[in-house]
């Protein structure tokens, strides 16, 4: 496999040493190290690096700014902070990252020990795994080109599987939309879905993937799966008090039962009116469609909506998630959830498992479902079936 190229920003003589060492023992890594942020910029300029480590603490520019600078640049490269400050300055820090749209892999206390650059080197390995582009590619993007994407069955709805915490089996899967462009390959949905949203093409994305998984969940009832399948749904289009009408009229008129679609409703929007969210939730769930809190622990989600609203599933965050083996105050913040969550009558399902530390202590507080690269990415419909015959599980017609 070929090394990840490592950029190392660092002001103290002996940590730079020091990391140059453990880095070459993990091997797998070509690193170049330099002192302060402003020889960091200079050098993403120069030369493309697959990961930039910092340290937080630094003088004339700290690893903050440094952060807010790079998110400015064309090409980016993952992210990884160390410091020897409170692991909540790390986790705060790697939030600014996030929000301003940079992959960030690591989360480091200082020492840096070993263990955490093996840790580093297998999220890596998922980063490269989950289909980043080349940055350097030039993509058409453009509201024509979505549009032309969506008539022509470019955009897909690919499946990645939920899995049993209690003995593996796959029990459901979430539909995640891919665009399989004809020059750049399998495209995230960093890479559009932005540009879809402004062009107001949400609604005609819920009833293509809609569409699309009721015509894969066909094809694998006659294999004898019958899978549950989550998609998501923006919450302000529950303005429209029809929607839940034709949703469940579709999929019926399709010969399928709302019970198999689980609608996931997004923090990405809200309703105009606060009745709208509460009404079309109930609708939903009174048709018979499952009824999940997407990203809770990400945004503003709140205990509040949890216990006031139908739902049938809880679907935890990644950032709840990630570093919760290392981390007290996120294990403890997931036991609560879980517990609640059990007493509520919800199904839970953690997002973004990455290591087995991580899908161990998931399984050790109960959580019912995990997804997560550890696990699977999102793969197209056929590619899920094969996944369904290799697993222990046996076809719901046995």
């Amino acid at each position: 496999m070929k090394p990840y190229r490592v950029l190392v920003v660092e002001d103290h003589p002996f940590q730079h040493e020091y990391l140059l060492n453990v880095f070459s023992e993990v091997g797998g890594f070509e690193v170049d190290t330099v002192w302060d942020g402003d020889e960091a910029l200079a050098s993403l300029m120069r030369h493309d690096y697959d990961l930039l480590l910092t340290d937080l603490l630094m003088p004339v520019m700290d690893g903050v700014q440094l952060i807010q600078k790079i998110a400015a640049l064309k090409k980016r490269p993952a992210l990884a902070l160390m410091s020897a400050s409170s692991r909540r300055m790390l986790i705060s820090a790697g939030l600014a990252a996030k929000n301003l749209g940079m992959s960030v892999v690591g989360l480091i206390s200082k020492p840096v020990e070993f263990n955490a650059v093996v840790r580093l080197k297998e999220r890596m390995a998922i980063f490269r795994m989950n289909g980043e582009i080349d940055p350097t590619l030039a993509i058409d993007v453009d509201p024509q080109s979505i549009v032309r994407a969506m008539d022509s069955g470019q955009i897909q709805a690919w499946f990645q599987p939920k899995k049993s915490l209690r003995n593996g089996t796959i029990l459901s899967a979430e539909a995640l939309v891919r665009w399989v462009h004809p020059q750049a390959g399998v495209l995230l949905p960093k890479d559009f879905l932005s540009l879809l949203i402004e062009q107001g093409l949400e609604e005609q994305l819920l009833w293509l993937m809609l569409e699309k998984t009721l015509q894969a969940q066909r094809e694998w009832r006659q294999q004898g799966w019958d899978i549950p399948v989550s998609i998501n749904l923006p919450t302000h289009l529950l303005d429209d008090h029809d929607l839940a009408d034709r949703l469940r009229d579709f999929v019926i008129a399709d010969g399928a039962e709302p019970r198999s679609i689980v609608f996931e409703l997004m923090e990405s929007s809200i309703t105009e009116e606060l009745s709208n969210y509460y009404a079309g939730a109930c609708r939903l769930r009174m048709m018979g469609f499952g009824l999940a809190q997407d990203d809770f622990g990400k945004g503003f989600s709140s205990y509040f909506n949890l216990v006031s609203t139908p739902f049938s599933e809880l679907k935890i965050d990644r950032s709840l998630v990630h570093g919760c083996v290392e981390n007290e105050n996120l294990a403890s913040a997931l036991r609560s959830l879980v517990e609640l969550s059990q007493k509520l009558g919800l199904t839970v399902v953690a997002e973004g498992v990455e290591t087995q530390a991580e899908l161990a202590f998931l399984r050790r507080i109960g959580c019912d479902q995990a997804q997560g690269f550890l696990i699977c990415g999102a793969v197209s419909s056929a590619d899920f079936e094969t996944l369904l015959f290799e697993d222990s599980s046996k076809p719901s017609s046995s």
